[in-house]
């Protein structure tokens, strides 16, 4: 009889599944020169958009012992996307380890999180996890907009893509 995964299993196996894949995007941007391109004037650059994924991460790490405080998130460094990516890899092993010693019963505790304009509220720390895996996975879907724009191969995210046929 197979064991039941409990929510904090799953969790580590399904960001797990998904950093591998957003590391795969992030490693296709060009090595150096686009940094600083943007699509839209009110879109974030490359790089800033490679930093929210170190954010999110520190949203989750804050999250597996303490509480998380609202400030200004700290600006994207001004270093290619990959020296980015090289401190999201390590940042991912810390978090990943944190979270593996975290309590299970921490997920169903509270912490206060924006949920709308100028509105808090008490959100389970193990929805507040979830949330920040989706949105990363939306901030990927964006990435890939970004690899195609400077002419970057795009690869499989859940399928084949142009640039990475299966069949």
């Amino acid at each position: 009889m197979s064991q039941v995964m409990t929510e904090k299993d799953q969790f580590i196996d399904g960001w797990s599944r998904e950093y591998a894949t957003t590391l795969k995007l992030l490693r296709a941007f060009p090595a150096k020169g686009k940094e600083d391109f943007r699509p839209a004037e009110k879109s974030r650059t490359a790089r800033e958009l490679a930093w929210i994924f170190m954010m999110e991460e520190k949203v989750v790490e804050s999250l597996t012992t303490g509480e998380l405080t609202f400030t200004e998130p700290p600006a994207a460094p001004a270093v290619s996307v990959g020296e980015i990516i090289s401190m999201f890899e390590k940042s991912h092993q810390e978090v990943l380890a944190k979270v593996r010693a975290m309590p299970l019963e921490r997920l169903y505790q509270t912490a206060k999180f924006p949920v709308g304009p100028q509105k808090m509220a008490d959100v389970r720390i193990g929805q507040i996890f979830w949330m920040m895996l989706m949105d990363s996975i939306h901030h990927r879907g964006q990435w890939s907009v970004y690899l195609r724009m400077v002419g970057a191969k795009v690869p499989s995210i859940y399928g084949p893509t142009a640039d990475e046929v299966w069949m």
